[in-house]
């Protein structure tokens, strides 16, 4: 993964407006849309380049990263997980990570567009999807075995002569993978997205792209031609909470990139999220995370 300036796709972040943002430009494109790599090419891929290993950024594609031998520590989105065999990672498409600790973790890292796995299958719901547990930790279970293979014969594959490379054959196997990741029991606590159903899913894709203009579940009813009632029956089956606490979660997940990740005058980031007034957002803030917005940018950027 190449990081040029073209990938900067939110702005400068050498001038603190924004976080790094990198687009899919692999060195060798050999299959379009996807890319196949050891966890350590990658890292070294970055040193040649002069990058810290804990550089905070986005990806515009998806990253699933199976470790197999090694430890480390991984961040997506303020939670740290610890890297070791069987851990798989999966970040999607505007989530924010960072490499706390590579360490010595090492294994198969898949990079692949929303675009590349079949679009016949439920694997492109999947990748469609923003949502989703980022950690799965498997050990020496059965599924890690399966995952294992999947994935060299997924190498195996893309390895082949240039010509003689299927793409077809990554897709399926890539598909297959993924919904083998998806079976597998969810995290604690994490819920259920696939509880919500059809209504879940297509309210997660409006909110992804209004929760910067409204933060009134009666505009997403509206848009979607659903009650409040039916949305908030979708959300309390996938996530446990009502459907206002979806809606304000994910702009406070936002406002928390930002103050954390950015340089931006708070004021910037409240008008940003569809704040009119910076007192609003601060109260906002503070009743979402239990900080100031200030307290929450010393605390992790002093980190």
């Amino acid at each position: 993964m190449v990081m040029r300036p073209a990938d900067l796709a939110d702005g400068d972040p050498a001038a603190g407006g924004a976080i790094l943002r990198l687009g899919f430009r692999p060195p060798d494109d050999r299959v379009s849309g996807f890319e196949i790599i050891d966890l350590a090419t990658l890292h070294e891929r970055r040193r040649r380049r002069g990058r810290r290993p804990d550089l905070v950024h986005r990806v515009d594609f998806h990253t699933l990263t199976l470790i197999t031998e090694g430890n480390g520590e991984h961040a997506i989105d303020f939670v740290t997980y610890p890297c070791r065999p069987g851990t798989v990672l999966w970040v999607r498409p505007g989530q924010v990570q960072r490499f706390v600790r590579p360490g010595t973790a090492n294994g198969t890292h898949l990079l692949f567009t929303p675009a590349f796995p079949p679009h016949a299958s439920s694997a492109d719901r999947l990748v469609k999807e923003w949502y989703g547990p980022a950690c799965r930790q498997l050990g020496a279970s059965p599924e890690y075995a399966v995952l294992s293979t999947l994935l060299g014969q997924m190498r195996a594959e893309y390895d082949r002569p240039a010509q003689t490379v299927s793409a077809e054959i990554l897709q399926l196997l890539l598909a297959t993978v993924l919904l083998h990741i998806d079976r597998l029991p969810h995290p604690e606590g994490g819920g259920d997205p696939h509880a919500g159903g059809e209504v879940y899913r297509r309210f997660r894709a409006e909110l992804e792209r209004g929760y910067t203009t409204t933060r009134r579940a009666a505009d997403y009813a509206h848009r979607l031609g659903y009650t409040v009632k039916t949305l908030t029956r979708a959300c309390t089956a996938a996530t446990g909470q009502p459907v206002k606490h979806v809606i304000d979660a994910r702009v406070a997940l936002e406002a928390q990139r930002l103050l954390a990740h950015t340089d931006e005058p708070v004021a910037t980031i409240a008008r940003r999220l569809g704040f009119v007034e910076p007192t609003n957002f601060g109260k906002f803030f503070t009743r979402h995370t239990g900080m100031t917005p200030g307290t929450f940018r010393q605390a992790h950027q002093g980190a």
